[in-house]
């Protein structure tokens, strides 16, 4: 009834689990993290047309720069995308030029990928908190963002604001789409104190990829630069 599928993923490896009736998947699918953990906390940032602000940095599969919107003088649900976008990028900019970050394993996963703002309604509730995720170029996710939620919830849980098996439901400022969150194990991750997060929403399918072999491609089995 349930399908275990493991993936291997820039962050190591991750295992999803899609339900199955005999006929197709269904939802709602769920994953288990990586190790995700509290990377710092209550760090003072200057951004440049925003003053200072306070942010908590987390990781849960990237890291992410978060922060209650109202420090930027927005308000996550009700402010307009593109002023959203434009201090989340510049919070993201501050972030990478005032502050080193390291990863346990891989020094290539030692970069900020973007700034989530939240409501600030970090403490355990059975009420939604919503959230907007800023990464790369400005990109902003259609959902609360998987690696966000898990680096979310492993904030959370390191402030001591909810406890393991605890259930969060985390609410897509952009789309309104929900993902819930749990802390499931406790564990340890380089020098950090981590947990295993179990993210759970929906799931859909929206294309198909075929690749081709051909025995005369010379570059068939791929190709390295020095």
């Amino acid at each position: 009834p349930e399908t275990a599928v493991r993936l291997r993923c820039p962050c190591g490896p991750v295992t999803a689990f899609v339900p199955w009736d005999g006929h197709r998947s269904g939802n709602p699918v769920r994953f288990h993290s990586v190790p995700a953990f509290a990377a710092a906390t209550d760090v003072a940032i200057d951004v440049p047309g925003h003053g200072k602000v306070v942010v908590d940095i987390g990781y849960g599969g990237t890291f992410y720069a978060f922060l209650n919107a109202e420090q930027l003088g927005l308000d996550v649900c009700f402010s307009k995308t593109r002023d959203l976008v434009s201090a989340a990028s510049a919070v993201t900019e501050a972030v990478k030029t005032q502050f080193k970050l390291h990863h346990p394993e891989s020094e290539d996963l030692a970069f900020l990928y973007g700034t989530i703002l939240t409501d600030g309604k970090d403490a355990f509730s059975e009420e939604p908190t919503t959230n907007i995720c800023v990464f790369a170029d400005e990109q902003v996710d259609r959902s609360p963002t998987g690696s966000g939620v898990t680096a979310r919830i492993a904030l959370q849980y390191h402030k001591g604001l909810i406890q393991l098996n605890q259930t969060r439901t985390f609410r897509s400022s952009t789309t309104g789409s929900l993902f819930t969150g749990k802390a499931v194990k406790a564990t340890k991750f380089g020098g950090y104190n981590a947990v295993v997060v179990e993210v759970s929403g929906e799931a859909f399918y929206t294309g198909t990829a075929t690749f081709t072999v051909e025995e005369e491609d010379s570059l068939k089995y791929g190709f390295f630069f020095k």
